[in-house]
């Protein structure tokens, strides 16, 4: 899909998810929208004109036939103070896969053409209603997994992250602007700009807040995306069972048969308001077959990816070299050992167990009988935010936006080291620009032109 900047056309395009409901709601943005409006519509109560912002009631007819298809309420809405700064209509009507894909039809045979994916949050962007940033911020706002991924995502919709981003650049052609001067002007008194001190300023001002903007992007995966939580243990030590309670259902088959679990089962619970991607995987054991040595692989690729692994150890049996093993495995990533079915007789070896599992938080359950599950839940979720305030609602970029603040990060440290280390303005500023330029590519921004602007603007250069 190539979406184009040219806005000469009308796009039109079902706006409301498929399937029946009460109400449907087909989107029209462009230059012809007013006028495709005027063909198809019929208000109950006739009108000169439409006016901006307003609901009005009627028919939608075909003109091809003079056909009545639906009672509707259709709203315009005019440049620029729309979504996508164009003149928008919305036609409000009962909602039905064939009602809509026949209204849209109208409007495809009246002049407009099927909207791309995406397409009016790209007409948003490009006419300047919102930044890249805002335009993620929509889909991330439609896919949250948890009430905290909904409010970052408000605050990200609302500028939050643009605005940080506004003052790194701000901040970057702040200094740059200072180093090009004396790059121009080595004879006047620029010449004598203080290396050190703008080190310190490049410091303060530009690394220092990138590393606090990317310390979020692990906050953002939680509360976005969810983390992957993968249930792990020796055969029959009862993940399936622990998997159930978590979920409240009958999800995985539990029998007394060890390697009943063969392949990963997923799921996506919501603990505490932290979504979690549970994934049961089959148990640890000397393989005894194909299908079963598959299964353990897997189980192996997801204990690797996991960003929560829940190690399953049957405290009614003595512990074995593979429980052994997966505690060494697990310590280097943030798990829980869970002590299963603490309803039996206890046989396992403490001392082992505790020498094994050193740094390591451990719950007593029994997945039976449904005790210690909320003390399991309260340790998980301590687990997972040690480290987090979850009070501050601060920035979470995503990936796209680590990757470019990552290259923005490299090339301000580059700069600092080369100020300290007496290297030539040219290559310092060099540095800055394309730390700039990262920048602005999180935005949807330009920023070749600014250097330029910032100097004559702060500089009496003519003194």
């Amino acid at each position: 899909m190539v979406l184009s900047a040219s806005n000469e056309d009308t796009i039109a395009a079902v706006a409301t998810p498929a399937g029946q409901a009460g109400i449907g709601i087909i989107r029209v943005s462009g230059p012809e929208a007013r006028k495709i409006a005027e063909k198809i519509f019929r208000p109950r109560n006739p009108v000169d004109s439409f006016q901006s912002h307003r609901l009005y009631l009627g028919h939608l007819i075909d003109p091809a036939s003079g056909s009545p298809i639906d009672e509707v309420l259709v709203s315009y809405m005019a440049a620029p103070h729309t979504y996508t700064r164009e003149d928008v209509v919305e036609i409000n009507s009962h909602s039905g896969p064939l009602l809509l894909e026949q209204i849209l039809k109208i409007l495809l045979r009246e002049g407009a053409r099927l909207a791309k994916p995406g397409e009016f949050t790209f007409r948003a962007f490009m006419n300047g209603r919102v930044d890249l940033t805002q335009a993620e911020a929509i889909i991330d706002l439609i896919s949250a997994q948890s009430e905290r991924g909904l409010q970052l995502a408000s605050s990200q919709i609302h500028g939050r992250l643009r605005a940080e981003i506004g003052r790194l650049r701000q901040g970057a052609v702040d200094i740059l602007a200072h180093i090009e001067v004396a790059i121009d002007f080595p004879e006047e008194e620029f010449s004598l700009l203080h290396r050190e001190e703008t080190a310190g300023r490049v410091q303060e001002d530009l690394v220092d807040p990138v590393s606090r903007i990317l310390s979020g992007y692990g906050e953002r995966k939680l509360w976005m995306e969810g983390l992957k939580t993968v249930i792990v243990g020796r055969v029959n030590a009862g993940k399936s069972s622990l998997l159930n309670r978590l979920l409240n259902e009958e999800k995985a088959m539990v029998t007394p048969i060890p390697g009943t679990t063969r392949d990963v089962i997923e799921s996506l619970i919501h603990l505490e308001g932290l979504p979690l991607r549970l994934m049961d995987t089959a148990g640890f054991r000397k393989v005894r077959g194909k299908l079963e040595k598959i299964g353990i692989h897997r189980a192996e690729q997801k204990m690797e990816e996991a960003d929560l692994v829940l190690l399953v150890i049957d405290q009614s049996r003595a512990l074995h070299a593979e429980d052994l093993d997966l505690l060494s495995r697990v310590r280097s990533k943030r798990a829980v050992v869970v002590l299963n079915k603490i309803d039996l007789p206890a046989r396992v070896n403490g001392e082992a167990l505790e020498a094994g599992s050193v740094g390591l938080r451990r719950v007593r359950i029994s997945a039976l009988k449904g005790e210690g599950l909320e003390e399991l839940r309260k340790v998980i979720r301590e687990v997972i935010t040690a480290g987090i305030d979850t009070t501050d609602l601060g920035v979470a970029p995503s990936l796209r936006h680590k990757e470019a603040l990552d290259r923005a990060s490299a090339h301000f440290e580059k700069s600092v080291s080369n100020l300290r280390e007496g290297l030539p303005f040219e290559i310092i500023a060099a540095d800055l620009q394309e730390g700039l330029e990262a920048l602005g590519e999180i935005v949807g921004e330009t920023t070749h032109e600014d250097v330029l602007d910032r100097i004559f603007s702060q500089f009496c250069i003519g003194k």
